[in-house]
């Protein structure tokens, strides 16, 4: 791949088509075609194999996709076949659900601690709960691959760069703000609302839709 740049549309797809093929894997599909990826992510069959273009093509012309070859390349293009240790700021309801949420660390990411200025539990879930001041002697000693900010809008911004200061490269910001940090940082944004706006938003015309029936 080189230093080839991948849109973002093709970087969105590539979990979607990993879990698709988890599932195909489980029921004991060995074989898939880009037509029946296609119909499972509702693109074209022809955008299925751009897509995987981009990182040098997995199947062969008429034969399809081995689906455990394809998971596992996709996994190692992810990054899925290392572990992480994640920590979490904010132990408000975001935060534990966060933290309660078992699948992680399966998929091998692992929340290792929680951090909040008012430490009501000693643990949530297991995983321990320090203050913010112990923050960066934590990351001091046994580092962070990634932090969850998980907390209010309006503290959300300085927490990020407090933390690329002490040298978190990703985060994954669940604040209901755009964070704007150095280039060299990985950023996600999860924007809860405007999700949920898209639903509301299909909803409405699947009402309209019927109303016009």
């Amino acid at each position: 791949m080189g230093n080839k740049v991948i849109s973002e549309a093709v970087v969105k797809r590539l979990p979607r088509y990993y879990r698709y093929l988890e599932h195909l894997e489980q029921e004991g599909v060995m074989k898939v075609s880009s037509g029946k990826l296609a119909q499972l992510l509702g693109v074209t069959a022809s955008q299925v194999r751009q897509d995987f273009c981009n990182f040098g093509g997995f199947g062969q012309h008429g034969y399809g996709y081995d689906v455990a070859n394809l998971k596992k390349n996709l996994a190692e293009i992810l990054g899925l076949n290392k572990n992480y240790n994640m920590i979490i700021i904010g132990a408000g309801n975001i935060g534990r659900a966060l933290a309660g949420y078992k699948n992680f660390a399966g998929e091998g990411f692992h929340v290792c601690a929680l951090f909040d200025i008012e430490v009501r539990d000693k643990e949530i879930g297991g995983i321990p709960v320090y203050s913010m001041e112990k923050l960066a002697d934590y990351i001091k000693d046994k580092g962070c691959d990634i932090a969850v900010i998980a907390t209010q809008k309006g503290v959300a911004a300085d927490i990020a760069d407090r933390l690329v200061a002490l040298g978190v490269k990703s985060i994954w910001n669940f604040a209901p703000i755009d964070l704007d940090l150095p280039e060299d940082v990985a950023v996600e944004n999860i924007a809860m609302s405007e999700s949920l706006y898209v639903l509301s938003y299909r909803m409405k015309n699947k009402n309209n839709e019927n109303n016009s029936q």
